[in-house]
């Protein structure tokens, strides 16, 4: 059962409430929006709760024990604070989503009613509607190691063993070219090794994707000095002449990659010599190899 404040409780109790839904988004990078469904603004916490937002609460569903249960948020891009742009640029992915219950003549009255992560985001038109996973979704998220061939460590993180901060595994470069299929051409102050950045990533570092990282999806050279690069998926912003970047090397997740280019076969953390579906579902065969006996990577 949810602790009520006093005031609220008596307030709740009376025959008449003056109450209204706020909700608290702070987004990956920091910054807080606050909405309400009232018709003007309300502060506390130091956060101002923005009226006639275009957000408002669906249909929510509870389950019971640490079953995970679903709610939606509903608004339109009329806040000055959303901007369909960012939404399309995975700003408010993963955004954290307080809920309040508000006496919005005594804002210190409230209660949080949840405290959830903003999932999918569905656009239609002007209109867009947001699904908040509760708590208990995290408890469906992979946890532990995977027994499989490739590598599950990141590239540059304490488990991989190497530091992805290494100047040979980031490069500065300058857009100089934005093509129609959403490629980007890029200037670079030298040469680099096309292997390294491949399977890596682009972080904007200038311009309307300032802080975002875009996969790279297939890297060639483009001649002097430059380098055609394809993101995975595109880019949910515009991209101009002159936006700034920096390459971060990737790993394909392979052993021969790991040990061969970056000399770190001792940090592997896959199987590379897991036998496959063929080796460990074959049957015993008169052809001298397939005999039954124990399978030999």
């Amino acid at each position: 059962m949810r602790p009520l404040p006093e005031g609220l409780k008596a307030h709740l109790a009376g025959r008449t409430t003056s109450l209204c839904r706020c909700w608290r988004l702070t987004r990956r990078d920091g910054r807080v929006f606050g909405f309400t469904d009232h018709d003007e603004p309300i502060r506390f916490d130091g956060t101002s709760f923005e009226a006639a937002s275009g957000l408002a609460a669906s249909e929510a569903e509870a389950e019971a024990g640490l079953a995970a249960g679903t709610q939606e948020i509903d608004g339109a891009l009329s806040s000055l604070s959303i901007e369909e742009k960012d939404i399309a640029a995975g700003r408010f992915d993963g955004a954290r989503v307080e809920s309040f219950l508000v006496n919005w003549r005594e804002p210190a009255e409230r209660v949080v009613l949840d405290v959830a992560e903003l999932g999918e985001v569905r656009r239609t038109g002007s209109a867009f509607t947001a699904e908040l996973r509760g708590m208990e979704a995290q408890l469906d998220r992979l946890r532990g190691r995977l027994y499989r061939r490739r590598c599950d460590a990141r590239f540059g993180d304490e488990r991989c063993g190497i530091s992805g901060a290494e100047a040979r595994f980031r490069v500065a470069a300058t857009v100089v070219e934005v093509e129609k299929s959403g490629a980007v051409v890029l200037g670079l102050p030298g040469p680099v090794d096309l292997g390294l950045f491949e399977p890596g990533r682009i972080a904007w570092t200038s311009g309307e994707g300032q802080g975002l990282f875009s996969d790279i999806a297939a890297l060639s050279d483009a001649g002097g000095g430059r380098l055609r690069a394809v993101p995975l998926g595109g880019v949910g912003f515009a991209v101009s002449i002159g936006d700034t970047v920096r390459l971060h090397a990737g790993c394909d997740k392979s052993f021969a990659s790991c040990k061969a280019r970056f000399r770190n076969g001792v940090n592997f953390r896959g199987f590379p010599h897991l036998p496959g579906n063929d080796a460990a579902l074959a049957v015993a065969k008169g052809d001298g190899r397939h005999d039954g006996g124990p399978v030999v990577p």
